[in-house]
């Protein structure tokens, strides 16, 4: 199949209604306020259980965090597949009343907190293509994603249980995955403008899958975009020989290919987490232990030029998807 390469096609819903292969699929929105320690992170996604399509949904999720304040408020609804549309092509998403387009959201979520917001989204940059292109039509990974439009700028509105919060210029992104289950556990991270370089955009995993009753090792991607270049250490071979571990809430990675460094640190206190249940389309469920306002330190290295170092005090997107139990992050939904 031929590869997809322009914005529309990247956007586009991979899910057709009735199919019976289990499908998770989502869009997700994220932007970090210009200099206060405060977020937000919208999701409309779609949840089809494998071999039970009748019972797939369509799924909301807002999250405010307010790093200054030590307040998290989250919102999530669940709405029939029957009232929501996802378009093939281009960025047309409905889930319920709640609409996603080209540089506009619109909508809400009302448990267990209230969030609505109206929002829209300009400028940005050509996507960030985070798996080796072949893997977007491979069966293996069974995860997909890229981030389809870094470093776009929101201005509107958010409503945090009836608070309005004004966003003017808030720097972020606009992201697609999808999927027949999700990764078994790992480490993801994104900063959309370091606080020295706000051109410069990171995206990075560690993951590990499970193949029957084994475990791979950890595999390791890191894509960065700076000075105008794409540095993607992202191929099969090269996730085994990269380095990544994580533990709570701190993680760390290094990466070198063809001369390219990259190594990291990105991490957060207990407290700028809530703890999120993905239901996985073959059963079960997952924990996603998501922070939006992460402390992120880079490290580029690169033949012929000064070693150039990035960092962010609370710009970075911080995730953790495990089945551990020992987090000690209350779960929210």
């Amino acid at each position: 199949m031929k590869l997809m390469r322009d914005l529309a096609c990247w956007q586009g819903a991979r899910f057709r209604d009735g199919q019976r292969q289990g499908h998770y699929e989502s869009w997700f929105l994220r932007a970090n306020h210009p200099s206060r320690n405060e977020a937000f992170w919208i999701r409309y996604t779609i949840f089809s259980p494998q071999g039970r399509p009748q019972d797939a949904i369509g799924e909301l999720w807002a999250v405010h965090f307010d790093g200054e304040a030590g307040l998290i408020h989250t919102a999530k609804d669940e709405i029939p597949i029957g009232d929501c549309r996802f378009a093939p092509t281009g960025l047309d998403v409905s889930v319920g009343s709640s609409t996603l387009r080209a540089g506009r959201l619109r909508g809400g979520a009302a448990r267990p907190q209230q969030i609505a917001w109206n929002l829209a989204y300009r400028d940005g940059q050509a996507p960030l293509i985070f798996l080796p292109d072949r893997l977007y039509e491979a069966r293996f990974p069974k995860a997909k994603s890229l981030a389809t439009r870094p470093n776009v700028v929101f201005t509107g509105t958010l409503s945090v249980d009836g608070a309005k919060v004004a966003i003017d210029d808030w720097v972020g992104s606009e992201n697609h995955n999808w999927g027949r289950r999700h990764t078994d556990s790992y480490a993801w991270g994104q900063v959309a403008g370091f606080d020295d370089a706000p051109d410069a955009f990171l995206e990075c995993a560690t993951a590990r899958l499970r193949v029957g009753p084994l475990w791979t090792p950890p595999l390791t991607i890191v894509c960065l975009r700076v000075d105008g270049r794409d540095y993607r250490l992202n191929s099969l071979a090269q996730s085994f020989r990269a380095r990544g571990s994580w533990q709570y809430f701190d993680w760390r990675f290094d990466t070198e290919q063809d001369g390219v460094h990259i190594c990291g640190r990105i991490h957060a206190s207990r407290e700028h987490f809530v703890g999120l249940t993905y239901y996985n389309p073959p059963g079960g469920s997952h924990t996603c232990l998501n922070s939006k306002i992460a402390a992120c330190e880079l490290t580029l290295e690169r033949p012929g030029m000064p070693t150039r170092t990035l960092t962010t005090r609370h710009r970075a997107a911080f995730e953790i998807l495990t089945d551990d139990v020992n987090h000690q992050v209350p779960l929210a939904t």
